[in-house]
């Protein structure tokens, strides 16, 4: 039976995001907290807390064995970009991109 959490409008780039879910695809979950434990990487924390509220929510429904859980699917969405301005030469503007995230964590069992 799966498991499903989901966090949306993470204040980090789905780029930089994907490249930590790699990691932690199609691996169990206990192996996936030591993984992204020691991943030196801003998305590693996140996604540890996102994997934290999936065993959570596992832990609700009583006919999940949770020692057997492991990471089904992991997909990291772009979410919407917040557009800022900052000043440069001669009185122009460049835009800077502030990019969020919508992940999405599946987990089952084995």
């Amino acid at each position: 039976m799966e498991v499903k959490a989901r966090l949306r409008f993470a204040r980090i780039s789905p780029r930089k995001a994907r490249l930590v879910a790699d990691l932690v695809r199609g691996k169990r979950s206990e192996e996936a907290m030591k993984i992204l434990s020691f991943t030196k990487k801003a998305s590693a924390k996140i996604l540890i807390k996102l994997l934290k509220s999936a065993i959570a929510n596992a832990t609700q429904k009583k006919t999940i064995d949770i020692d057997r859980l492991y990471v089904k699917q992991i997909m990291v969405d772009q979410g919407p970009t917040m557009k800022r301005f900052q000043p440069r030469a001669l009185g122009r503007a460049t835009t800077i991109r502030k990019r969020t995230s919508h992940i999405n964590i599946v987990l089952d069992e084995r």
